[in-house]
């Protein structure tokens, strides 16, 4: 897939060398979850910043960010330091607590469901959704609810990982291509407790079909593109079947109007 105008930015950005740094994070994510997510937050930042600055010719300080699903709260700072007013939405009062959030040190941390934002219609200059659409039964509910919460002109970035690449699984492996109810159980024996990311109640099966297709539905959809590839792979995202396996995290830019 050839990057549009609005990703054309970033797509310099998105070089070999970048995919195997991220990559190498994500085996801290359990264990050092401060590093892998501070690595992911600024990488998120650069994102949002060039697409952006792509879509507005404009630079995004001062400018409102709403992160769905945005847990603990490592990105704020991240967003903070880019000069962008941060609020975090999480409906998990666990999550919230388990980082930086607690401190309210940095932006605005609010307790809410991302399938009913407590916001109003068009009041946000940017919502993002890094990683959540696969851990919520309507995925595509929270995507009308960032289009609904962000001006015209704006921009929604929804990413999340799909179901049949190799992340898919999460926690749980290359055990999912098993199927995801049983790869929870085998999960469970070897482990003794439940995966966080537990198929059927906080882990579901997401397509990058389906995502795509809702996202045209919307006619709002201005880019699509692998979110940790090389610019060089971005075509996989083009081609049905083969995007669902090596895709990976599809990222969604929409611009309401």
């Amino acid at each position: 897939m050839q990057p549009s105008d609005i990703s054309a930015r970033f797509a310099r950005r998105a070089t070999l060398s970048r995919s195997v740094r991220l990559l190498a994070q994500f085996r801290f994510e359990q264990s050092e979850p401060a590093r892998f997510y501070g690595a992911l937050a600024a990488d998120t930042v650069a994102l949002v910043t060039d697409l952006w600055t792509s879509a507005t010719e404009e630079a995004p300080a001062g400018r409102t960010v709403l992160d769905v699903g945005g847990g603990p709260g490592y990105f704020a700072s991240a967003f903070d330091q880019a000069g962008m007013r941060y609020i975090g939405v999480e409906p998990d009062p666990r999550e919230m607590h388990a980082g930086p959030a607690a401190d309210d040190s940095e932006g605005t941390f609010v307790r809410a469901s991302g399938m009913a934002l407590p916001f109003a219609d068009d009041s946000v200059d940017i919502c993002l959704s890094s990683n959540v659409a696969e851990h919520v039964r309507h995925p595509w509910r929270l995507g009308n609810e960032m289009l609904r919460v962000t001006r015209p002109g704006g921009l929604a970035v929804l990413s999340y990982t799909v179901w049949l690449g190799p992340f898919g699984g999460h926690e749980m492996g290359l055990t999912h291509y098993l199927g995801g109810a049983r790869a929870a159980e085998r999960y469970t024996r070897k482990h003794g407790h439940r995966p966080k990311n537990d198929y059927g109640s906080s882990l579901f099966a997401v397509s990058a079909a389906d995502g795509l297709q809702w996202a045209r539905s919307t006619g709002s959809l201005i880019a699509a593109f692998p979110r940790y590839h090389p610019r060089w792979a971005w075509w996989m995202t083009s081609v049905p079947g083969l995007r669902e396996f090596l895709v990976s995290n599809l990222v969604l830019v929409l611009r309401p109007h």
